[in-house]
């Protein structure tokens, strides 16, 4: 059985150069993004484990927060034509792609996602937790998520630090902001009014299942069954228990194996760890043959995920 890992990352050369153009501080502010295998696609294939085909999505370097209305989505069609050629090019390592998106142009990015949902080598869109300094669930972007249900189009979520905050860290800030994210989804009602939106939270659904008791007991039975919506990925470096924890508050059909690779762990990423990790699961073979593979195949639609 093939291995599906949703949640892989790329810098791809084309974008990263035309990123170092806006910023060339780029690689000290994201240390990182130095990690030659998010380019080298040649380098990734030889450190690739066996059996494991990827989904890849850009780092979270996005052009909106660099370049105006006009040159972002510009920038954005670009990177998001070079993941298609990498991923055709690529087909033996990778099953498909997550789109950018540029969101202080909003119109755009609506045409960007019908685009999206006519090209077979992109899966879905990645959002960030926030976006131009706002909630991701802020009112201005809701035309996205709705525009995202109705192609059936998978949101791929993604953390960035709050710049509010004195005390960004990628140990626990990262997960905070996901919970937040995911919470202010759940707030807006996005899952009552999209019946269909599909969103993919990196981090096992970060602090969710920890705090399973307190989202029963605080919100409404609604809001805390819609928290259990939201399908979320592997990629804790590790860590069984967590796992189960993951699969108990969001059911197993809802748990997609996500590594993060090539990050985490060097050189290539925490895939035999997660692999691992899930093998030592409480599972039967076909819960884990679900979270391996059979989970993405049936979120995209049989047949599309190979």
């Amino acid at each position: 059985m093939t291995k599906i890992d949703v949640f892989a990352h790329v810098l791809l050369p084309e974008f990263y150069k035309r990123m170092l153009m806006l910023d060339p501080e780029l690689p000290q502010k994201m240390p990182f993004i130095q990690n030659p295998i998010l380019s080298d696609m040649e380098l990734r294939r030889k450190l690739m484990p066996e059996g494991v085909k990827q989904v890849i999505s850009y780092v979270n370097a996005n052009p909106e927060d660099y370049a105006n209305e006009k040159v972002a989505p510009l920038l954005v069609k670009k990177a998001n034509e070079e993941l298609t050629k990498t991923v055709r090019v690529n087909s033996d390592i990778f099953v498909g792609g997550v789109a950018m998106l540029a969101l202080n142009n909003i119109e755009a990015s609506l045409g960007i996602l019908e685009q999206v949902a006519q090209t077979e080598e992109l899966l879905g869109v990645q959002l960030f937790t926030r976006h131009l300094g706002e909630s991701v669930a802020d009112e201005r972007f809701k035309s996205i998520f709705a525009k995202c249900a109705a192609l059936d189009l998978p949101i791929w979520l993604h953390p960035v630090f709050d710049e509010r905050k004195p005390d960004n860290n990628i140990v626990f800030s990262w997960e905070y902001e996901l919970t937040q994210a995911m919470y202010q989804i759940v707030e807006a009602g996005y899952f009552q009014e999209f019946p269909n939106l599909k969103v993919i939270v990196h981090h096992a659904g970060a602090m969710a299942p920890y705090f399973a008791g307190r989202i029963d007991r605080i919100l409404s039975e609604t809001l805390a069954k819609d928290f259990r919506k939201f399908y979320v990925d592997t990629a804790i470096l590790g860590n069984t228990k967590a796992l189960e924890l993951a699969a108990d508050f969001f059911g197993v059909d809802r748990i997609l194996f996500g590594t993060d690779a090539p990050l985490g762990v060097a050189p290539a990423g925490a895939t035999h760890e997660i692999i691992e990790a899930i093998e030592n699961m409480t599972l039967t073979n076909e819960q884990q043959e679900a979270i391996l593979a059979d989970n993405f195949s049936t979120l995209l639609g049989k047949g599309r995920a190979k």
